[in-house]
């Protein structure tokens, strides 16, 4: 099954005209010292030699690719204890300079052993962190050039191509044109969720202070379901809403664990009848522990009606809205203030990019706009041009476009929608394999590539000693959880929901086949069988 990673061959068919040089001989600036290799730098009053910068930059890819080749020989979750690194190195930086030959070495000794493994096949926890070639040469790319675009005059480029890609992205997930650049709204790149949050926490809270003043910040309050992500809980605090006007609203699995409009209305009315100003709602396709989809339609109806912003977090699932036959997921995002999807999750770009969409840039901008006059340029003056540090938290920001645009073009569409279907037909396969088993069962319906499952009461019948409650289940399934991720073979984690201890296989991996699938089963079963034998004993 093809990948959207195979770092290895494909690296090293870069490097192979390039070895001769690099690993078959060595340049004249290189030395023997105590019969170690070491660099000499040509020039050593120049933090970026060019000769150096080549030899050695050829030396960290080749490094990496026998890693990727090698991935799978490292236990995915690290095994080491806290504190194990302060007893392995150094006390203080060295004053003299080391090889980069003996920094990889210690690299590989010390670091590795430190290293949960996020882009090895049998990677399963959390959500996935992809990976892809034109996502790491993006970097590489974005890096090199070091650029630090605040606004249009600091790197047009960074800015232009920004614009460009957010829409394009845009509108490969049939958003409204009122979120695009070319329909009167736009994009911008933030680092993570938790950043997009804030931003547009901020946004909302000073548009409606404009209205109603800033002595009333103390009624502002936001809303959000027990299944979504604590980063709003956190965007509240830092835009200073009382922690009192925090709501979280159950719920239930008669609804697959979404956001019930109707619990949302009443909430809403409780806190207009004791005198509080609704603000911010955020919503959520794809929830952490469940991936579960609030109903976007109504709850953005209701909210309109009471002027409250409402933010979309689709984290991981919103890459999957590339595909058409996950685009009705998003039923109902026309009412939305801004949504945003981490492309460093799903979408194959590296860690950080996370796409924010608004469809007023102006509520942005007024939150977060500052203009020193040593800032002061003719392009920002015309208004022709989008500065976008007016968009975000931060001052400086790193050229993330680069990355997405390389991600864009080298895969196109089709492959991007091939890669994401292939991660939900594997997540349906293990899905298929749990339903199979009695000892098992699927605790909430699967809508993306995570599949929630855990040991069933069935595979306890009969031994009501161990098996009295459901906390006693609970109990089990996390020593069962604990005992795969200690083995070192697969890595899963865990979430509660409706009281019910789950356990999460999350297929996303850049590496990942069906064979692995197919391994994680087998340590699942064989673990479980192991467990439960104790437990009879």
């Amino acid at each position: 099954m093809e990948t959207p990673i195979n770092l290895y061959q494909n690296t090293q068919s870069h490097l192979n005209k390039y070895s001769s040089i690099v690993f078959d001989s060595y340049p004249p600036q290189m030395g023997i010292c105590n019969g170690e290799l070491i660099s000499q730098i040509s020039n050593p009053d120049s933090p970026l030699d060019i000769e150096e910068f080549r030899r050695q930059g050829h030396m960290i890819i080749d490094f990496l690719a026998d890693y990727y080749q090698n991935i799978e020989k490292y236990p995915v979750r690290s095994q080491v204890d806290p504190g194990y690194l302060k007893s392995r190195l150094a006390d203080s930086a060295p004053y003299h300079p080391e090889s980069i030959e003996t920094i990889l070495n210690d690299v590989e000794k010390d670091i590795l052993p430190g290293i949960t493994h996020w882009q090895s096949p049998t990677h399963f926890a959390l959500f996935p962190c992809s990976m892809s070639i034109p996502g790491f040469l993006g970097e590489v790319l974005s890096t090199g050039f070091g650029t630090v675009g605040f606004n249009w005059m600091s790197s047009p480029a960074a800015t232009e191509l920004e614009n460009v890609v957010m829409d394009w992205f845009g509108k490969m997930l049939n958003l409204p044109s009122s979120f695009l650049f070319s329909g009167g709204g736009g994009g911008v790149l933030q680092g993570t969720t938790c950043e997009a949050m804030v931003a547009t926490l901020t946004a909302a809270r000073d548009q409606m202070l404009r209205k109603i003043g800033k002595a009333n910040i103390g009624k502002l309050v936001v809303y959000a379901s027990d299944q979504t992500h604590f980063s709003v809980q956190k965007a509240a605090q830092i835009s200073g809403i009382n922690s009192n006007n925090f709501r979280v609203i159950q719920t239930t699995k008669s609804t697959n664990f979404g956001l019930s409009s109707d619990s949302l209305h009443s909430a809403i009315n409780a806190d207009i009848d004791a005198g509080l100003v609704p603000l911010f709602l955020c919503a959520t396709v794809g929830t952490t522990v469940a991936t579960a989809v609030d109903p976007l339609r109504s709850i953005c109806g209701l909210a309109k009606q009471h002027e409250i912003w409402v933010h979309v977090d689709a984290a991981y699932a919103g890459s999957a809205c590339i595909c058409p036959e996950f685009q009705h997921f998003l039923d109902g995002i026309d009412g939305a203030n801004s949504f945003s999807l981490n492309a460093h999750k799903w979408f194959f770009t590296t860690l950080d990019c996370c796409c924010l969409w608004v469809q007023d840039p102006n509520a942005l901008i007024k939150a977060l706009s500052t203009k020193p006059d040593y800032l002061k340029n003719q392009a920002t003056d015309s208004n022709r041009v989008v500065d976008y540090k007016d968009w975000q938290i931060a001052l400086s920001r790193r050229f993330r476009a680069l990355k997405l645009w390389l991600v864009l073009r080298s895969y196109g569409i089709v492959n991007l929608q091939k890669f994401i279907r292939n991660h939900v037909k594997m997540a349906k396969h293990f899905e298929g394999l749990i339903a199979k088993n009695n000892n098992f069962e699927v605790v909430i319906p699967r809508n993306f590539s995570v599949v929630c499952f855990r040991l069933s009461p069935f595979a306890l019948t009969g031994n009501q000693k161990i098996m009295s409650s459901e906390e006693d289940l609970n109990e089990i399934n996390r020593k069962l959880l604990e005992s795969i991720n200690s083995s070192g073979r697969v890595y899963m984690t865990h979430g509660m929901i409706g009281g019910v201890y789950t356990i999460r296989f999350a297929v996303g991996a850049s590496l990942t086949d069906y064979r692995h699938v197919e391994l994680a089963w087998k340590t699942i079963q064989e673990h479980a069988d192991t467990l439960l034998n104790d437990l009879c004993v």
